[in-house]
């Protein structure tokens, strides 16, 4: 295929990537309208209720090693259909749940391996492989998805929670995801990267890149986990975002619990996730853009850590809906600096065509930790009965990695390596 007149092929991909993450991100942050519910229902412990978002977190991530060896060697088509499948009857079987077990098994297992088909390990890879000079515009556009479906699908999830039941509410999110998710990633991503259709990235019509441009391009197109495992800026990297994710899913999944304990109704305290969608939505652009234009990248990531760390200095305080709000609005701008800057660095300090290799190990690893977040806020609560450990924690975390990722080489060292 030659390169034809009209918008770039790379522009329908983002789109694509956009709606997925809508899809996915939205239906797994919505999972803190449920914890309350579900808690006072089966009369389960909030670190019972957690310890599914935990099992969630820890399958994604071991899928992710996998899935980003795959991703640099096939089109992302088939992997997120299945994914978006698997991802529908999990849903679907977690609504029907009535023990732990059953409800670990759906939602922990089944649901972390269907909805690691669709991350942004997925389409973000696919995105930053046809962009170089507008990479961070292009991610910080497809990683909006992950804030706008939460914007969109948090209050929907809260409303069917309180008017109807949270079962019907799980059930709901797996018929979505089998109706969009399939449709989707048959429509925008069944192409891998531009040189195997004639193109060139970004759209230029012949190749316009520096070599240094992108320092990686002469690299094979997988690298052992010997060699990354060799490299400091890996580990840098992802200490620094581990850490950081991890304080993240605590707040994801225990935000609507600690506000409805502050008596704060329940349809304004699951509407205060979609605020802070909306904050990411902001946030996820800037980054983005801001990383196009900043001498190096890393200070994009550091800038967010810190306004993540400014947030929940302010949640410590928010008791009323309108505190909650404007805590929502902050911390929401900051978080939207990690969905985006993950490939964007990675990129960087790798190479394009070896983004899927590097972003799984990364994304295990990740995972991990995201995974550990939810269940000791969990612990944390069922021990102290209050939340403000929790967050105190996290203002500490968050400052130490912002601090850890300032000490990020830069990719000439890498490129030296």
């Amino acid at each position: 295929m030659r390169e034809r007149e009209g918008i770039f092929w790379g522009w329908y991909v983002v789109m694509g990537a956009f709606l997925i993450s809508s899809i996915s991100y939205g239906a797994r942050y919505s999972f803190g309208v449920f914890v309350k519910p579900m808690s006072v229902d089966y009369g389960w412990s909030r670190s019972v209720v957690s310890l599914g978002a935990s099992i969630n977190m820890i399958v994604y991530s071991f899928c992710a090693i996998f899935l980003g060896r795959i991703l640099d060697k096939v089109a992302p088509r088939w992997i997120i259909t299945a994914g978006a499948i698997v991802a529908s009857v999990s849903y679907i079987l977690t609504g029907l749940a009535r023990t732990p077990l059953h409800f670990y098994l759906a939602y922990g297992v089944l649901c972390g391996a269907g909805t690691a088909c669709m991350g942004l390990l997925v389409v973000n890879s696919s995105v930053g492989k046809w962009f170089i000079r507008k990479r961070g515009t292009a991610i910080g556009i497809s990683t909006m998805g992950v804030s706008f479906g939460t914007m969109a699908l948090t209050p929907l999830a809260g409303y069917i929670v309180k008017n109807y039941d949270w079962h019907y509410g799980f059930i709901f999110l797996g018929i979505i995801f089998v109706l969009i998710g399939v449709s989707l990633s048959q429509l925008f991503m069944g192409r891998i990267n531009p040189e195997s259709y004639g193109l060139f990235p970004d759209g230029e019509r012949k190749s316009a890149q520096a070599p240094e441009a992108d320092h990686a391009e002469s690299h094979p197109a997988h690298l052992s986990f010997k060699v990354i495992f060799r490299n400091s800026r890996f580990w840098i990297l992802v200490t620094s975002f581990s850490l950081a994710v991890m304080t993240l899913m605590a707040v994801f999944v225990h935000q609507v619990a600690y506000a409805l304990d502050n008596n704060i109704e329940n349809l304004a305290a699951a509407s205060s996730l979609g605020v802070l969608g909306f904050g990411g939505f902001c946030g996820q652009f800037f980054f983005g853009w801001l990383s196009d234009r900043v001498k190096d990248v890393k200070y994009s990531a550091v800038l967010g850590m810190i306004i993540m760390a400014a947030g929940m200095v302010l949640l410590l305080k928010a008791t009323t809906a309108q505190r909650l709000y404007f805590y929502a609005l902050i911390y929401g701008f900051g978080y939207g600096s990690l969905g985006p800057m993950m490939p964007i660095l990675l990129a960087d300090r790798f190479g394009r065509h070896v983004l899927g290799s590097v972003y799984g190990w990364l994304t295990f690893f990740m995972g991990i930790c995201g995974g550990i977040g939810p269940f000791i806020g969990g612990l944390i609560y069922d021990l102290s009965g209050y939340y403000t450990y929790v967050w105190q924690a996290n203002i500490v975390i968050l400052i130490g990695c912002a601090l850890l990722m300032l000490g990020l080489a830069p990719r000439a060292a890498g490129a030296r390596e």
